[in-house]
């Protein structure tokens, strides 16, 4: 396992190497500690597994930053560790590709938790968004009898081609997409059907009838 643990305060970062390391004995962590040093790192180390970085460090405002990363390194997961408790930090972080976004208040095992469901495919919302985000605007609304969901027009192609149980590499073929973007568009579906994994979604989306919804509107 090696990780980019990227965050401007050298003492934290040693916190949360401690913390680290008990996802496995070989966990090899390799340090940044602003943004140029983070593209460098995650060039430099192709084999990364994950990447945690803090939300705000020095070298590039947040988000332009999180979108560059996005751009530069679009397969390698990227986890937001940070002090932010704004909804509206959260939802920009996600909707720029993060895969999880987890608070630095949180407790261990909940850090933990956090990263073993990236890795493992998920992708880790905090309690705090279970409320309406403020922040969707939709091109589109689904309506059903036991929720509304606001998605966009691509989210729902995405969606269609989901529950039709295409793999990431076979969406982006078919919508002629990179699978980085096909990956910050399953993120914003995951929390628009407040779900944490693909699994998951393609329940919801069923249970809630998305599946009859989009079964004549897929690519």
């Amino acid at each position: 396992m090696k990780i980019l643990l990227a965050d401007d305060h050298p003492l934290f970062r040693e916190g949360v190497k401690q913390v680290l390391s008990q996802m496995d004995e070989d966990t090899e962590i390799i340090d940044a500690q602003d943004f140029p040093t983070l593209f460098i790192q995650a060039q430099v180390n192709p084999d990364l597994d994950l990447a945690l970085i803090d939300l705000n460090m020095p070298g590039m405002p947040a988000h332009y930053g999180i979108l560059e990363f996005r751009q530069r390194f679009p397969d390698l997961p990227l986890v937001i560790l940070s002090a932010s408790e704004s909804k509206q930090d959260i939802s920009q972080a996600l909707d720029a590709g993060a895969l999880g976004y987890v608070l630095k208040s949180s407790p261990s095992k909940v850090i933990l938790h956090a990263l073993k469901l990236v890795l493992s495919g998920g992708i880790y919302i905090p309690a705090i968004l279970n409320e309406s985000s403020p922040n969707i605007q939709p091109n589109a609304a689904l309506q059903t009898n036991k929720s509304s969901i606001a998605l966009t027009t691509r989210q729902m192609e995405v969606l269609s081609c989901l529950l039709q149980g295409m793999p990431n590499k076979t969406i982006a073929r078919s919508l002629e997409l990179t699978e980085g973007t096909v990956k910050i568009h399953l993120a914003a579906i995951f929390r628009a059907l407040g779900v944490n994994n693909r699994t998951e979604a393609v329940i919801t989306a069923r249970q809630v009838g998305l599946d009859s919804g989009l079964r004549n509107s897929g690519p």
